[in-house]
């Protein structure tokens, strides 16, 4: 057995690697899609609106209208593990063609991933090693020349791969 332990950033040290108004359209499309979601996605939604949304004029912050949260929801996705988590998830799940082809990108390439399907909200966190070779550009410019047909920016494609692979190129 080995005496080297796995070491794991948060999930929100994904910010790290995120602009600004790239992190605020990835919130904005993850809880736009709350209202045809599943139940326990609502609850769960509710559940880190009361936890993490502090929304003036409104006490209970679930409440508020979906624009309002948004923000709070931003600003919290940068502190909160949790919320960066959800968000995560549920923008891959609304991205799903993009992941099913990112997904299969990355398998070609040997990357050793879960299943696609796989919650990775269990996990608890990056890991912090990247594949040797391996960087951004170099991925989006290899996935684009695969699926030509596929319109997703950089930042799209990066932020599926990071998800998916749940690495970062922290070390």
């Amino acid at each position: 057995m080995s005496t080297e332990q796995a070491q794991f950033l948060p999930f929100n040290a994904i910010n790290l690697f995120m602009r600004n108004d790239f992190r605020s359209e990835v919130v904005k499309t993850a809880l736009m899609t709350i209202p045809q979601a599943s139940k326990a996605v609502q609850r769960r939604f509710d559940s880190l609106t009361k936890q993490w949304a502090s929304i003036p004029g409104f006490r209970n912050s679930v409440q508020a209208p979906l624009g309002l949260k948004i923000k709070s929801f931003t600003t919290a996705f940068e502190k909160s593990p949790e919320v960066a988590t959800f968000v995560l998830q549920q923008w891959a799940d609304h991205n799903a063609d993009l992941r099913q082809k990112v997904y299969d990108f990355l398998v070609e390439r040997h990357w050793e991933l879960l299943p696609v399907e796989a919650d990775r909200s269990k996990l608890p966190g990056f890991i912090p090693t990247w594949p040797e070779g391996e960087d951004f550009e170099k991925l989006y410019t290899a996935f684009t020349t695969r699926y030509a047909e596929i319109e997703a920016s950089q930042d799209d494609v990066s932020l599926m791969v990071v998800w998916l692979s749940t690495r970062l190129p922290y070390q």
